[in-house]
């Protein structure tokens, strides 16, 4: 009998001695309770407590801390339905207000972190979820810190994970990415066409001015070759005429000049009437009788002299 009451003592010393003493660690913090009623935060490392009297109510770690926000539908503003999950980054920094402000921080961080990302993606279109992300995680953050300032938490920061459509859509933006790759591929190939098109009409144009260009400096060349060879035969009449006439100033010149016409007529004339198919009969028989006379006048003349 005295030993089983000896042993109940002793255990309730030790449960008095370990009730008396409380080791915080420096990850934690502990809050303190007095009778039920806040009394004080415990910050780490080795304090007293008055047994049962004092209590340690409330544990807290002062880490940074990682939370899964679980998926959930979302509808963006033209009414796409996504899956969208993310992780909440926070922080105590008060736990007083976060062991009586509020039941549990972590569920509250998590179901204002969902509400929030509803709204954000419910203002924007599909197409712009996915390069909106860093306005819509600032947003986010904002919101939930702001709604958590009496909790006592500090969110960091917020990152989303995923933005997944439903299959449907995903098909339907695979399509729409290959025709507009299809797109681009046609407008480059336009493009190198009408390049060309351009290339090949400006190599056009450029022989065709080349070949106007020679035919006209051809013409150019040609018209002063003529008009050289017209000055040169004008220059050969002139002198020729000249020479005639000052040979016609000289005794017997004229005379000369007169046989010299004579022969030419009579040259004509027999020419004509060999290539004539019919009889030619020269008008003016008289006047031919005539000609003839002044040949032979001529020529007695020129016998004279």
């Amino acid at each position: 009998m005295f030993g089983f009451v000896f042993t109940l003592i002793f255990i309730a010393m030790l449960l008095v001695v370990w009730k008396t003493f409380i080791i915080v660690p420096t990850r934690q913090m502990v809050i303190k309770q007095r009778l039920g009623r806040f009394e004080k935060t415990l910050e780490p490392g080795f304090h007293f407590m008055v047994p049962f009297i004092d209590s340690a109510a409330y544990r807290h770690d002062v880490r940074e801390q990682a939370i899964d926000v679980p998926s959930q539908s979302c509808i963006t503003r033209d009414n796409i339905q996504v899956e969208v999950d993310g992780i909440v980054y926070l922080k105590v920094v008060d736990p007083k207000k976060a062991s009586y402000g509020i039941g549990n921080y972590r569920a509250a961080s998590i179901n204002l972190a969902q509400t929030t990302m509803r709204s954000e993606i419910g203002k924007l279109a599909l197409d712009d979820t996915f390069s909106e992300r860093d306005r819509i995680n600032e947003n986010i953050v904002k919101e939930i810190d702001r709604a958590s300032d009496p909790w006592g938490v500090k969110v960091i920061r917020y990152e989303i994970m995923n933005i997944t459509p439903s299959q449907r859509v995903v098909d339907t933006m695979e399509k729409q990415m290959e025709a507009e790759r299809d797109k681009r591929a046609d407008i480059v190939i336009s493009s190198g066409r009408k390049e060309a098109a351009i290339n090949i009409s400006e190599g056009e144009r450029v022989k065709a001015v080349n070949l106007s260009e020679g035919e006209r400096q051809k013409r150019i060349n040609e018209a002063e070759g003529r008009a050289a060879a017209i000055a040169t035969l004008a220059d050969a009449s002139a002198e020729a005429i000249r020479m005639v006439a000052e040979a016609t100033r000289k005794p017997g010149g004229t005379t000369a000049v007169q046989l010299q016409l004579v022969e030419q007529f009579v040259d004509e004339v027999g020419a004509v009437l060999e290539s004539a198919d019919v009889s030619v009969v020269p008008e003016g028989l008289a006047n031919i009788k005539g000609f003839f006379q002044g040949v032979n006048e001529v020529g007695s003349a020129i016998g004279e002299e």
